[in-house]
C-alpha cells in the first residue's frame, strides 16, 4: 500500500468510503460496510488496490494541466 494514498484516506471525512475502507485497512480486516452494503475484499492487497483507484479517481481533475494562453507585442503606442 501506497503511504500517500492511505494517509490521503485517512484524512478523508470520517463517513467517506476512503476513510472506511482506510480503517478497515489499518484494522486488518478485509470486511467492510458502508451505506448499508457491506463488501468483503478477498484480501488487503485487494483492498489497497480500491482505495489506490479511488485516490486516483479522486485526485484525476488535479493532474489534469492548465493552459493560458498570452500574446504580447513590441509595438507601443507613441
Amino acid at each position: 500500500m501506497d503511504p500517500t494514498v492511505l494517509a490521503w484516506a485517512l484524512a478523508q471525512p470520517a463517513i467517506s468510503r476512503a476513510s472506511v475502507l482506510a480503517a478497515a485497512f489499518t484494522g486488518g480486516t478485509t470486511r467492510v460496510t458502508f451505506d448499508g452494503r457491506t463488501v468483503e475484499y478477498r484480501s488487503l492487497d485487494e483492498l489497497g488496490r480500491a482505495l489506490s483507484v479511488l485516490h486516483a479517481a479522486e485526485n484525476s481533475a488535479a493532474r489534469r494541466p492548465n493552459v493560458t494562453f498570452a500574446s504580447f507585442s513590441r509595438e507601443g503606442s507613441k
